[in-house]
């Protein structure tokens, strides 16, 4: 099975965090929404709260589960035995 992380924030989650997740969801067997518990930034939202908003955007994509995270996306990425790791691109 081809799995790939998507991983940020999410504070909250957009309608471009749902497109790019939406595309890898057709690239990949899985996809986890990994919601980073960073606690060098002060997020507007609590990581339960934005997990709960992730869920309720991604309910009508099947090949997707969110989770939230501590530590470094590698070793996450590891524990996961994810194949990728999906980024968006930002426009600055």
């Amino acid at each position: 099975m081809r799995h790939c992380i998507y991983p940020g924030t999410f504070d909250p989650i957009t309608y471009g965090h749902i497109d790019v997740l939406a595309r890898a969801a057709k690239l990949f067997d899985h996809v986890t929404v990994a919601i980073a518990e960073n606690v060098g930034k002060d997020p507007l939202f609590t990581p339960e709260q934005r997990k709960q908003m992730a869920e309720d955007s991604t309910m009508e994509i099947k090949n997707v589960s969110v989770t939230t995270f501590g530590g470094l996306l590698v070793d996450f990425a590891v524990a996961q035995k994810a194949h990728a790791i999906i980024r968006g691109l930002r426009a600055l």
